[in-house]
Order: structure tokens, then sequence, then C-alpha cells
């Protein structure tokens, strides 16, 4: 997926994706009510597209003079997004649950990128849009508070996980929790009475009660777990979609990136740049050799922290020396996106390496 060069000239760009043919063409539109209210502003209507790696979601995004919001344009004949019901001209007001009327273009374009091959996405038709924003409306106030599942990483202590596990005799899949209060579950952002999704990156749907018992004690001291509110379970379930960690809410886990902003002094930045083997077995490019006193200790910088991004830019597929040379690109200062190698190591394993890089495209 490619930005044009009319991003940063003409306030306009364009990104283009591509559809899944073999997707369905049920449920065309999740909308929250199809009438207007007594002003002639509709309500959000919600859409779930699923892509194959190869493949795009059919539409275009613009951001156009004179126009407000973020306009979806070029919608493909018989594409993935005009069988889900996206249509031209509607204003795009969230992405997987991130509010973007109000923020810039480049970077609602790299959420989307983030997103993978899913993207669930909530636009207003543009007459509403338009008459909603007459009216002096908080966009942000139509849509509903909270509607993202939560990636939750939980170490026991001694009396356990802090949770226990509810399911109707018989019926797979279907498992509520009962968390602790104060226990390690709560504490690691586990709501009460939330619905089982996922175990460590592993979807729980053909689950036994007996199985994820068992899958549990497998866990050893940690374990990860999808879960979603009732509230949240209850919004997906009337529109017919599948919650995935695509969407989740990745705050609460203890494994944060950290922005570094750093101006260069007589003595340079301070560290020394290395190439090196991650974890997961492909290469990275670590920190080291942090001078005391120097900007990057300053900057917050630690010994072995493995670097991400420069200026807002993913280094992802950037060998070494042209790593070296995006930092150099400004001569008295940089922005680095960093993670530590206890961090590193958890997004390394294979079910998370998805939350890592959106992660470093969000930030």
């Amino acid at each position: 997926m490619k930005q044009t060069k009319g991003l940063e000239g003409d306030q306009k760009s364009t990104i283009k994706f591509e559809f899944n043919p073999k997707d369905g063409i049920d449920n065309p539109a999740l909308s929250l009510a199809d009438d207007m209210d007594g002003e002639g502003v509709g309500e959000p209507r919600f859409y779930l597209l699923s892509k194959g790696s190869a493949e795009t979601f059919g539409f275009c995004l613009h951001k156009e003079l004179g126009c407000r919001g973020h306009i979806i344009r070029q919608v493909e004949l018989g594409g993935l997004a005009q069988r889900r019901g996206l249509q031209d001209g509607d204003r795009l007001l969230q992405v997987n649950g991130h509010f973007v009327d109000d923020m810039d273009h480049r970077r609602v374009v790299q959420k989307i990128k983030a997103s993978g091959n899913q993207v669930l996405l909530a636009v207003l038709d543009g007459n509403s849009y338009e008459a909603a924003k007459a009216l002096g409306r908080d966009l942000s106030q139509m849509l509903p508070a909270d509607i993202r599942p939560r990636l939750c990483h939980i170490t026991r202590d001694k009396s356990g996980f802090g949770f226990s596990v509810s399911s109707p005799e018989g019926v797979k899949g279907t498992f509520q929790l009962s968390v602790q209060q104060d226990g390690p579950a709560e504490r690691a952002g586990v709501p009460p009475g939330s619905w089982l999704l996922e175990l460590n990156g592993a979807s729980v749907r053909s689950y036994s009660h007996m199985q994820l018992t068992r899958k549990l004690k497998q866990s050893g001291s940690k374990v990860t777990l999808l879960v979603a509110s009732s509230a949240v379970e209850e919004f997906y379930r009337l529109r017919g979609l599948r919650v995935t960690a695509t969407l989740a809410d990745t705050s609460w886990l203890p494994f944060k990136v950290r922005k570094l902003h750093m101006v260069k002094g007589p003595a340079g930045y301070g560290f020394l740049l290395k190439e090196d083997d991650c974890s997961s077995g492909a290469t990275g490019q670590f920190l080291w050799d942090v001078d005391a006193g120097l900007p990057a200790e300053k900057a917050g910088m630690k010994e072995g922290d493995r670097l991400l991004a420069v200026n807002g830019e993913s280094i992802e597929g950037l060998d070494h020396q042209q790593t070296v040379l995006r930092i150099c690109e400004h001569d008295d200062q940089v922005t680095l996106l960093v993670i530590d190698p206890a961090g590193d190591e958890f997004y390394q394993s294979s079910p998370h390496q998805e939350e890592q890089r959106r992660l470093c495209e969000e930030f």
C-alpha cells in the first residue's frame, strides 16, 4: 500500500486498497441506525474489512482542499469495500476504535496500514457529516465510547492468575471470566465479567472447558488473554462480527515503546548502533554503549534497546547502513522509537509480532 506524492504538496493523498474476492457479501451495512434525526444527521456505520495478504480493501482515502474530513473515494466496483457498503464521499470517523476525524491525514494512513489484513472502520455519509459540522456537533460523541477488546498479559502470584472461568455445559468456545478483586488479572486490565476470545494468541472458539484448563496450566507463570467486556462483546455480536487481536487495545500490556527525542551535543548523541539477531531470528538494530550525561542517556535510552523507527518512519526492511543514514538525515536532532529487551522478546514471539508493528505505526 503506497501513498501518492500528493500527500505533502496539495493536501490530497490516496491510499490504494485491494479486496478479497473470496470474502462474502453478508452483513453489507453495519450501522447503529439507518434513520436520520430531526436535523438531517444520520448515524455512523461500521464495516469490518478482511483481505488476503496480497490484496487490497477496494477504496482510496483522500484529504481534499476545500473539504473537511478524510474522504472515502474510488470505491472499486465489486470490491470488498463496495460489497460491505462503503460509499463514495463517506467521511472516515474511526479506525479500529480510534477517533481520527481531527487527526493528521498521514497518521490516519499509518493507522490503516498498521491494521494489516483486517480493519474496522466507522464512517458517516457526506451530507450528514457536513450537517453535523454546521451544527457544531462533537462527532466523537456520536460513536460508542469503547468498542475495542483488550490484550492483557498476566503474571500469576501465589494465589494464581486471579480469575476463574465459567462456560455453559457442553458448549465449546464460550468462556466468561470472574475476576478476583485486586488480583493479577484485574491489575492486568481484565474487566470483570469479560469474555475470553484468545489465549496466548490462539482462538478459544474450538476449546472445551477441559481443554482450556489444560492450556492455562501449560502456560506456566505468564499468560496473554484477548478479552472483551460484555458491552464490547454485545457490539460485535449484534453486528455478526468476529473480534480479533487486530482490533485490540494494547495499552494494558506491560511492554511499552518509548519515544526518545535528542538534540546532538558537542560530543554527539552518545550511543552506538549495532546490528544483531532478534529472538525471532530476524535481524534488528540495537542501541549500546550509552554514554553517561550525553543526550541519549538524558532522553531515556537504555543499553540493549531495540530501534523500531526514526523520525516517525519504521526501519523495518532497512539494513544497518540505511538505518544510520536515516538517523543522520537531520544534522542536529533525531527522534527514535525504541523498546527494551523484555518487551522486544514478548512482541517477537509468533502470536504478537503484528502488535509490535501496530505499536510502531500508531505511536
